[in-house]
């Protein structure tokens, strides 16, 4: 996971912005329905951006449901503008059948905060 140089400032239309302090860390939690196969896969500059957890928290619901939000913890050590882009892959697809691109910024200082 990881390893595209997709630090960039020009963001496109939907991208969420985001802020950590350096050395800290940003969460990104999206929705994911693993009952029909879905799976988050994050693209992100990993010399920038460094993945330190990633969780899945089910959503109490029925035995054959397998919904949640899984999140993704990031540690931000190279300030900047970073892209991270998730696409949902469904494992019998070519292509994604959904995407989010989240931007995150690391000031310098280190002074911001989420």
């Amino acid at each position: 996971m990881g390893g595209h140089d997709t630090t960039g400032t020009d963001p496109e239309e939907g991208t969420v912005q985001l802020t950590a302090r350096l050395g800290g860390t940003v969460a990104i939690q999206l929705w994911e329905d693993r009952t029909r196969g879905e799976l988050w896969v994050p693209a992100y500059p990993a010399s920038s951006l460094v993945l330190v957890d990633e969780d899945f928290v089910r959503t109490a619901s029925n035995n054959a449901v397998e919904t949640g939000t899984r999140t993704f913890q990031f540690k931000a050590v190279v300030p900047g503008h970073h892209r991270v882009v998730f696409e949902k892959r469904m494992g019998w697809k070519f292509t994604a059948e959904d995407r989010r691109v989240f931007l995150v910024t690391v000031p310098d200082g280190g002074d911001a905060s989420r």
